[in-house]
């Protein structure tokens, strides 16, 4: 199986598709495993012409321990050493959730990394926006279960408060959710994960000084980010596009896999290259 190291922490990564092809990095949210991007929509990314790369953040899934105290920049350079690791100097990158504040954070400290940005249902860190509804933040601060049954229903429970409304595959999700369990079950990772966005902080002032190509990817019907977020991320980054997707909520089900392709295809391949 592929790792890398990054000071010392092991990452796990998967690529999917044609080297040759401009890179993209998919980066994941709090808590959320590589396998969280489906093969089947890392494929349609690769049909697309791009050259596919998932990984497992510190913390989580078949990657090492992060250090007590570490931040979004230590998150980021995971990604980075993923890149080194498979000899591309720049890339494009797409992160959800906290993938999208990890993402912001490259394009921040990191620009000559980039070849363009997609930020998706994520938020500056600004607490007046992007704020979870009071159900979905009960659900958010629950503390992860190491019993496997008692796994599945917390994650199916999240979906059915923050899940794409009528877009979920409930058979699909508790199938996946069992995955997970038996790949890493790991609740204390993801609670450094955590405390590594709240610790950062707003980024709305360092955003501002981007001038990556930027795309921002919100659902109109996301409880976990409220899309005031991707609002404000949009409002923030000089030139940037906003999308917003009618009926979307936190998470990326089959039924837009399609729409996510085509925006990133019309998006990052007109940016510029990524690659060598």
């Amino acid at each position: 199986m592929p790792f890398c190291s990054n000071d010392g922490v092991s990452i796990y990564f998967e690529t999917f598709g044609d080297s040759t092809d401009p890179t993209l990095l998919l980066v994941n949210g709090l808590g959320a495993q590589s396998i969280s991007f489906r093969d089947d929509m890392c494929t349609e990314f690769a049909t697309r012409g791009f050259h596919v790369v998932r990984y497992d953040n510190r913390d989580v899934g078949l990657s090492g321990d992060g250090p007590v105290g570490y931040g979004l920049t230590d998150m980021a350079t995971d990604g980075l050493a993923v890149l080194d690791a498979i000899g591309v100097g720049r890339a494009h990158v797409w992160g959800t959730s906290l993938g999208g504040m990890i993402v912001q954070t490259m394009a921040i400290e990191f620009p000559d990394r980039l070849a363009s940005v997609t930020s998706v249902m994520s938020t500056t860190g600004d607490r007046d926006v992007g704020q979870p509804s009071d159900e979905a933040k009960q659900l958010l601060l629950t503390p992860g279960s190491r019993n496997r049954v008692e796994a599945i229903e917390a994650h199916l429970a999240g979906q059915r408060v923050w899940g794409s409304p009528g877009l979920v595959e409930w058979d699909v999700q508790e199938e996946m959710a069992g995955q997970l369990f038996d790949r890493a079950c790991r609740p204390e990772g993801t609670a450094r994960q955590f405390q590594a966005a709240r610790r950062d902080g707003s980024r709305s002032d360092r955003l501002a000084t981007v001038r990556v190509p930027f795309m921002v990817v919100h659902g109109t019907a996301d409880t976990l980010i409220d899309i005031s977020g991707g609002r404000r991320t949009a409002d923030v980054v000089p030139h940037s596009r906003f999308l917003a997707i009618e009926g979307m909520g936190h998470d990326h089900p089959r039924g837009l896999w399609s729409q996510f392709a085509d925006a990133l295809e019309g998006f990052a391949l007109q940016s510029g290259p990524g690659g060598m």
